[in-house]
């Protein structure tokens, strides 16, 4: 949505500058679509490294944590934008995006954060229609939330966790699996994929384990649809 987002601003001649937020949320390939988006474009991106986990309310991973990293996020992202001469800060939110689901969206609010595909009324499915006419690789990429959405609520996230959840998805991204989550599970891993995948698995069985084994003691399927 951002990609599109920054497609129409260039194109549209707006004053306007790219900041990618990398931190140990976000996998390596999220760096390397948003470095690739900016060539393409033309666009003047800054990538701000962040240790996001130093922000206890967090990386504790309470009821709240969505609201308090986008907070920290964004906080961070006008903070550079004002040192950089920017008034106005926006983002990719769009109008299939519910506020009850994502409660980021009260610290958009907070920090006067524009969003203006939502405030056009445009959709996901808009989006992907528009950026499909404007030849963005951007537009099929499945739906992605970040690597802490992959740890229980209430259990402390931590680094070495992320990055193994990160190392099992570029695996199973590998073997070809597309749309998939890998949540942590105590100790262990626990597959959602899409229910075509499903009668693949029997005979794959081996080289997913022998993929995932390394970083994950018990991994099990999830056989509800995500």
């Amino acid at each position: 949505d951002s990609s599109y987002l920054l497609y129409e601003a260039i194109k549209n001649g707006a004053a306007v500058r790219a900041y990618y937020f990398r931190s140990a949320f976000q996998p390596a390939f999220e760096t390397g679509d948003a470095l690739r988006l900016a060539g393409r474009l033309g666009a003047d991106l800054v990538v701000i490294d962040y240790d996001i986990l130093s922000h206890i309310d967090v990386a504790q991973n309470d009821s709240d944590r969505c609201y308090r990293c986008k907070k920290a996020i964004f906080g961070e992202i006008v903070r550079r934008a004002g040192e950089d001469g920017y008034e106005t800060v926006i983002d990719g939110t769009n109008a299939s995006d519910d506020p009850a689901d994502r409660p980021g969206m009260r610290a958009l609010k907070e920090l006067d954060i524009r969003s203006p595909l939502r405030e056009c009324g445009l959709t996901k499915a808009d989006i992907r229609r528009l950026s499909r006419e404007a030849g963005l690789f951007t537009a099929d990429k499945p739906a992605y939330a970040c690597l802490a959405t992959r740890i229980p609520a209430g259990s402390q996230i931590t680094k070495a966790d992320l990055a193994r959840i990160e190392r099992a998805e570029d695996a199973l991204a590998a073997l070809g699996f597309r749309d998939f989550r890998v949540r942590l599970m105590g100790k262990g891993a626990r597959l959602q994929l899409r229910p075509g995948d499903f009668p693949a698995i029997p005979e794959r069985r081996e080289e997913i384990l022998s993929a995932l084994n390394g970083d994950f003691p018990d991994i099990l399927l999830d056989l509800k649809a995500r």
